[in-house]
């Protein structure tokens, strides 16, 4: 599922379904089929691709050089948005006219705002190296990305509205009428945003053009609702997300997790020193280690590339010289407190999986 919807496309490709239940199944099917939307991709990419994207107020340093030139097959330090992943319950791309959107903030506040995208946009904008991941993602799995967003602080705009001390939940509506929400308490410094632009460009009609939210340090099923239209302070003991009532937990926090991206399993390959690369994550608190064993052997530290922020992944790479025969490999990553991702192997439902993911090749 991830951020806001149920059916996966992995680099714009139906990947696999996300759905944790025959139940669920049928859910999807119902709102491809109710809801009816019509496709308006090409008239919203259009605008997209005519829209002139604000500037940061305050913009982060230029990007550092990329360690993936130097090790092929690494993933990138940020993912370019054509392959960025995407889920959603439907195919089509609900329209966008800047004359009559609005964004709401309303439910358990005191002062409701209602903003236009002329007012929202004129608002201060900060950058955000931030990352998504889905909570369907396996273990080693490709259904994460890095990028660069654009956006406004979403703890300025919700405490202008003044939340109720009863309010417990940011339920973020789609204007397909997708809902997600999240605890009002990870507002907590962090740098969620409303995000417009995504790396360097306005943000893609499939990835949530105009708006969408980006709540780093949750998986995106409850928290990075696209076509954003609203955002309502409610309550967990009253109101649930669209995939909360289908089995899946109300609190989602990112696990940590790595990856190796190269080599790939099943592979065969030459005898000779080459290098065992890849990805890890755990944010909000960053990547302190990565350690890889081969077979049986000693766990090796890895090097670890440049940490844009403790939000994003973090890429890593050893040295291997690779002997005749079959080999496994294995990963696992420590955070930023220095706690050890869990090897306990567990599913993707109800809140994400774990364990240390790991390869065979074989070396001739």
């Amino acid at each position: 599922m991830h951020a806001e919807r149920g059916i996966a496309h992995d680099e714009g490709v139906t990947r696999r379904s996300l759905l944790g239940s025959a139940g669920a199944l049928v859910g999807v099917g119902v709102l491809l089929g109710v809801r009816g939307l019509r496709s308006t991709t090409k008239q919203v990419t259009a605008k997209v691709m005519s829209a002139v994207l604000p500037k940061p107020t305050t913009p982060l340093p230029a990007l550092p050089a990329d360690p993936a030139a130097q090790y092929p097959g690494l993933s990138t330090l940020i993912t370019p948005n054509a392959d960025f992943y995407r889920v959603a319950t439907t195919f089509d791309t609900p329209g966008f006219d800047p004359a009559s959107w609005r964004l709401k903030v309303d439910g358990l506040v005191q002062q409701p705002l209602t903003l236009s995208w002329e007012q929202l946009i004129a608002r201060p904008l900060i950058e955000v190296d931030a990352m998504l991941a889905c909570v369907s993602n396996e273990v080693g799995g490709s259904l994460v990305g890095n990028a660069r967003w654009l956006g406004v602080r979403l703890d300025d705009l919700i405490g202008e509205a003044q939340p109720s001390a009863r309010a417990d939940q940011i339920m973020g509506w789609s204007s397909d009428g997708f809902s997600a929400g999240f605890p009002l308490a990870v507002l907590d410094g962090r740098d969620a945003i409303i995000a417009i632009g995504m790396n360097g460009k306005p943000l893609p009609p499939e990835h949530g053009y105009p708006a969408r939210l980006i709540v780093p340090g949750l998986y995106g099923y409850v928290s990075a609702t696209k076509w954003l239209a609203r955002l309502e302070l409610t309550r967990f003991d009253t109101a649930q997300g669209y995939w909360i009532p289908r089995g899946w937990s109300a609190m989602a926090p990112i696990k940590t997790a790595s990856r190796i991206d190269t080599p790939k399993t099943a592979t065969t390959m030459a005898a000779g020193r080459r290098a065992i690369a890849g990805v890890a994550w755990s944010p909000p608190l960053g990547i302190s280690k990565v350690e890889v064993q081969v077979d049986r052997g000693p766990w090796q530290v890895a090097t670890l590339g440049p940490q844009l922020a403790r939000t994003t992944w973090r890429q890593w790479w050893l040295p291997w010289d690779a002997t005749t025969g079959d080999h496994t490999i294995t990963v696992r990553a420590t955070d930023g407190e220095g706690v050890t991702q869990t090897r306990q192997v567990h599913g993707e439902v109800p809140d994400g999986a774990t364990g240390w993911h790991q390869i065979s090749v074989r070396v001739q």
